[in-house]
């Protein structure tokens, strides 16, 4: 049944005073309801596609995120948490994405955690909110200070870091932070070899928020496989055939490309070597083995191991020029 459905149902059963609460399992039960409610669920951003009609603790914990949510404007859903009642159903059915009580994230420190959950808010990407919830971004051109450098080419001039945005006060922090690229080296855009990367250029993969990578292992060259975050949906990519080490004026591609977060095998931060043929790289082996450490305690991750991580691409001048050091 839809949630419609389920209303009538649960309004003609109370009447005879008849209790028609579903819990759980008497969602995933159904597998048409639980589709809907999950289609509602990615609509208002709780949840995250597809809607596969599979009701399991990921869709619950969504459920539940909602219900709290929205319980600041419907009290009565508060007393519902955990399963899906009238009131419940009722928010569902009638709660528009516009409608939804956004968490009231302090941004009064105005450092660097706090300008970039603001400058994702404003571009109208994803922000997990919650503890144990990890935002990955990365940062074109910028040092570990947060102040910008020249963005050269063939260098580890970029920054990987992971933000938490903790339920007790909802005040953005940096959790790790590590030097990193997000472009090829010298090596592979001035030589690609093999496959799209000869044909049409070295990937340069496009500013952006993405959905697309799992706890996998990075294989690259074969010569040091090791635990990473691997890419199993499509994203976008430049291809840069005119060999510039820019994005300007290059064609845009969409697909998935092995476009992988893994380590640069302690290589210098002035040359990228073979580290990077266009994939996501934190330069030491140490640091990426605590950022991997770090986002495999995520919530999500520990419900659904192939749970698929958000990543954020930010261009470094872009953000410093919209949210400058205070």
């Amino acid at each position: 049944m839809r949630l419609q459905n389920f209303y009538q149902a649960y309004k003609q059963a109370t009447t005879k005073n008849e209790s028609l609460d579903y819990g759980v399992e008497a969602i995933a039960s159904d597998e048409e309801l639980a589709t809907h409610i999950q289609q509602v669920l990615i609509e208002l951003n709780f949840l995250d596609p597809p809607a596969d009609g599979k009701f399991g603790p990921i869709s619950t914990e969504a459920l539940i995120e909602f219900q709290n949510a929205i319980s600041t404007v419907r009290p009565e859903v508060a007393k519902e948490k955990g399963f899906l009642g009238l009131a419940t159903a009722e928010a569902l059915i009638e709660t528009k994405p516009q409608d939804v009580p956004q968490p009231k994230i302090d941004y009064s420190r105005k450092d660097l955690a706090a300008r970039l959950i603001k400058f994702m808010t404003e571009m109208n990407y994803r922000v997990s909110v919650g503890d144990q919830k990890y935002n990955i971004i990365y940062v074109e051109g910028m040092n570990p200070d947060g102040s910008l450098n020249s963005d050269r080419p063939n260098e580890f001039n970029d920054l990987r870091l992971v933000v938490e945005i903790p339920d007790s006060d909802l005040v953005p922090v940096i959790q790790g932070k590590w030097e990193g690229t997000t472009e090829p080296g010298k090596n592979f855009t001035l030589n690609p070899k093999q496959g799209d990367a000869a044909k049409y250029g070295a990937a340069r993969i496009a500013f952006g928020q993405y959905k697309a990578w799992q706890v996998g292992t990075h294989y690259g060259s074969g010569a040091e496989p090791h635990e990473a975050l691997v890419q199993e949906a499509p994203i976008d990519v430049y291809r840069d055939k005119d060999k510039n080490f820019k994005r300007t004026g290059d064609s845009l591609y969409t697909g998935k490309f092995e476009i992988n977060q893994h380590h640069g095998f302690d290589y210098p931060r002035t040359d990228i070597r073979g580290a990077g043929a266009g994939c996501l790289v934190g330069r030491t082996r140490a640091g990426h083995r605590e950022f991997m450490r770090l986002i495999k305690q995520d919530r999500r991750y520990q419900k659904n191991q192939k749970y698929l991580f958000h990543t954020t691409i930010i261009p470094g001048d872009e953000f410093i020029e919209k949210f400058p050091v205070a």
